[in-house]
């Protein structure tokens, strides 16, 4: 009797089972790449294909965008400013001539950015009279420069400003010229203080009478907000002053 055919179900079985023992097992060694994964060919691939992976395989590994960020950073902190200290900038007075701060070699600085219709100003430009009387002839200078970027509270020309603070609160510490002191316009100066003295990219001038105090070695050393009253710092001036 002729042998029966085997049916067509059965033979798919058949075909299936062979096939799936043809196939590499998922835990078969990978390639073997070169030096540089990202650039090099397995063996007996194509080296086009390697070269120029599918898109779902090129994205940049955060292993490699962390040294480009911090890398980025650095760059950034260094381009703000070239300054080694407040003493290498040079800055202006209220007359528009150049003044070279390292003429304040051996002084405590308090640096404030001020203006004249701001709610801060009767009580920061009291008290900052108040320090400056009290501490100016133990090597304390106060370095005041008016600002019209917050709220435009500080509209009048040089001389109106220096008027202003000299007759109404007997300022008797320099005023200079009227400066940015965020955006691409900031003073170098201000790009000096912001990067010694704040976040890694160096934070923004928040408001008016924000405050940088300087020591002798015109290292800044402190930072306070706005609403830091003058006289509340006495402490820390004094500090560097070596005064008791």
């Amino acid at each position: 009797m002729p042998p029966r055919p085997v049916p067509f179900l059965a033979r798919l079985r058949i075909l299936s089972s062979t096939a799936a023992v043809s196939l590499p097992s998922s835990s078969a060694a990978a390639p073997r790449y070169g030096r540089h994964p990202r650039f090099a060919s397995p063996v007996g691939s194509s080296p086009l294909r390697a070269r120029f992976p599918s898109s779902s395989s090129a994205a940049v590994s955060p292993l490699v965008l962390r040294p480009i960020a911090a890398g980025f950073a650095l760059f950034s902190m260094a381009a703000a400013s070239s300054a080694a200290s407040v003493h290498d900038c040079t800055v202006k007075d209220a007359s528009g001539k150049d003044v070279d701060l390292s003429t304040y070699k051996g002084k405590v600085l308090l640096i404030v950015n001020v203006a004249s219709q701001c709610g801060l100003t009767n009580s920061n430009y009291t008290e900052l009279s108040q320090l400056y009387e009290k501490y100016k002839d133990q090597g304390f200078e106060i370095l005041a420069f008016p600002c019209n970027q917050f709220g435009g509270q500080e509209p009048g020309t040089n001389e109106e400003i220096v008027q202003f603070a000299c007759t109404r609160f007997k300022a008797e510490y320099p005023i200079f010229d009227k400066v940015d002191v965020n955006g691409d316009n900031t003073a170098p100066i201000y790009k000096f203080l912001k990067s010694s003295k704040g976040g890694l990219f160096g934070e923004n001038i928040k408001w008016n009478f924000s405050k940088f105090l300087v020591d002798k070695e015109g290292r800044v050393v402190e930072r306070y907000a706005p609403t830091t009253s003058p006289l509340s710092i006495e402490k820390d001036i004094k500090k560097l002053l070596g005064s008791s």
